[in-house]
């Protein structure tokens, strides 16, 4: 079986609630811990030898494009696919078809799993000689309607559902937006219909591919980061800001007289932060901040070119304006 190379992201999602955050950027370059939540699903690719990357991005994202462009020329194949319209993951993958050359691995810009997980999926893709690979999770039945749940039996998946009542979910065991594809897979996409909702579901194709083919396997992950909302988009800051040591920087040399730094904190370039402040820990400020004397913040994201007046207490916030 030929190696996986290529790995496919997904990032043309708008994010609706994550605001403030996408107010000036997308979803996928939501700031975790000093990089866009892209890169760092990309970093989880990158640690398993994958070089050669098709983003799918939002034609409305100014940023994109350019950050890959400066930062990772030299080192990555990144090319880049407009999702004109957001019609759903088989949708998005159906405009890539075009530059996929092979197995492929395929992520979702805000779905986060260990690296040594994608190491899992890899082997288990090829040890098997399977036509896909998933990323699965147990979770709650009481969620099953929020997710794809599979059935599966000897280590084969027999059926994957999307979005069933808890009373009709065939497991507890859900499907996250992580899979490895022959290319096989994409003789399924125009045979996939709309659903209720109006979006093309990458599980139909995978349903079909069930159906036909068969040899659809998984591997069960213990954990899992995404991003949904503000409150996911803190705990990845605090998470990155204690296990990656690349992340907890001061990298401003402009801080106060009598200003604490709590670690693990992380202070961009080009922040000036007054005198006899408390900042940390768990707290990321990006680029272009000013922070006004006797601010303490804790477990927060400032997010760039924010002005913070003086005396402020912010807690367990994502701020992006100055609120007083």
């Amino acid at each position: 079986m030929q190696a996986v190379k290529q790995g496919v992201i997904l990032a043309a999602g708008k994010g609706t609630r994550l605001h403030p955050i996408t107010v000036t950027r997308t979803k996928a370059m939501a700031p975790v811990a000093g990089k866009p939540i892209v890169q760092r699903v990309m970093e989880t690719l990158t640690q398993n030898g994958i070089r050669d990357f098709i983003l799918l991005i939002s034609p409305d994202d100014r940023e994109i494009t350019s950050y890959f462009q400066e930062k990772f020329a030299a080192e990555l194949a990144i090319q880049f696919v407009v999702q004109p319209q957001r019609l759903g993951m088989a949708n998005a993958l159906g405009l890539a078809v075009p530059l996929i050359h092979g197995p492929f691995i395929l992520s979702a810009c805000d779905n986060l799993t260990p690296a040594t997980h994608v190491a899992e999926l890899l082997s288990t893709h090829e040890n098997r000689q399977a036509n896909a690979t998933l990323s699965l999770m147990a979770i709650d039945i009481a969620k099953a309607s929020s997710t794809g749940i599979i059935e599966w039996q000897n280590g084969l998946i027999r059926r994957i559902v999307e979005k069933p009542k808890p009373e009709e979910a065939p497991s507890n065991i859900s499907s996250l937006p992580l899979y490895i594809f022959s290319r096989k897979i994409l003789e399924y996409l125009p045979a996939v219909k709309p659903s209720p909702r109006g979006e093309y579901e990458l599980q139909d194709a995978i349903q079909l591919l069930i159906e036909h083919d068969g040899q659809v396997t998984g591997v069960l992950t213990p954990s899992r980061l995404q991003l949904t909302n503000v409150a996911d988009l803190l705990t990845l800051n605090q998470h990155y800001l204690k296990i990656d040591p690349a992340a907890a920087q001061i990298l401003t040399q402009n801080i106060g007289e009598g200003t604490r730094l709590i670690p693990p904190v992380r202070i961009d370039d080009n922040v000036a932060i007054g005198s006899g402040c408390v900042i940390g820990p768990n707290v990321t400020i990006e680029e272009g901040c000013e922070i006004g004397a006797n601010v303490q913040i804790a477990d927060t994201v400032i997010l760039r070119n924010t002005l913070i007046a003086a005396r402020r207490q912010i807690v367990n916030e994502v701020v992006s304006d100055d609120k007083n």
